[in-house]
């Protein structure tokens, strides 16, 4: 196979805050082209987690999310502090967003929201056996509500569209799928 890998020729930040950080790079095809605009968004590892109670009910969350104007269920998510493990992090955001932790913890799968324009990946964790051993400890920006529904609720809210987002529609239908 032919190495397709475009080369960076220059790099500039248009924008580096907290939660957008912009950069326009010139870049060079592997046929010679030159592209003077490509434009890339940076942003930390994300991560979300299918939580599942001992009693084999799933533990979403229910939040607004304004880019969009809407509120709807969502899988436990968040971002990964610099040098934290994704693991560490999943498990840290299940207790601080639900009170929910413990259980056995594996990785399902890595997605990327887009990867011609964006630069992270989502780590993506299903936690089975997990209990309310807390009470929630939401950030500054974080407004939420925890939920419990039987696994065949979740799934037809899967069905129905409830879930919005595709970084946990992914992974929700791979749960289910069984794969």
């Amino acid at each position: 196979m032919k190495d397709m890998t475009w080369k960076t020729l220059s790099s500039e930040y248009l924008i580096k805050r907290p939660w957008l950080t912009a950069r326009r790079d010139k870049v060079q095809l592997p046929d010679g082209r030159i592209l003077d605009e490509y434009y890339v968004l940076e942003y930390p590892t994300w991560v979300n987690v299918i939580a599942i109670t001992k009693e084999g009910d799933m533990v979403l969350v229910r939040q607004y999310r304004h880019a969009l104007g809407r509120t709807n269920f969502e899988l436990v998510a968040g971002v990964l502090e610099k040098g934290e493990d994704p693991l560490v992090a999943a498990q840290r955001e299940l207790l601080e967003e639900t009170g929910y932790s413990g259980g056995e913890w594996k990785e399902l799968m890595q997605l990327s929201a887009n990867s011609s324009t964006m630069t992270n990946l989502t780590h993506c964790f299903l936690a089975e056996g997990v209990e309310k051993t807390a009470l929630q400890n939401l950030d500054a920006s974080e407004d939420l509500e925890v939920y419990v529904f039987s696994q065949e609720e979740v799934k037809q809210k899967l069905q129905q569209g409830d879930f919005i987002q595709a970084l946990m529609v992914a992974p929700l239908w791979k749960y289910f799928s069984g794969i």
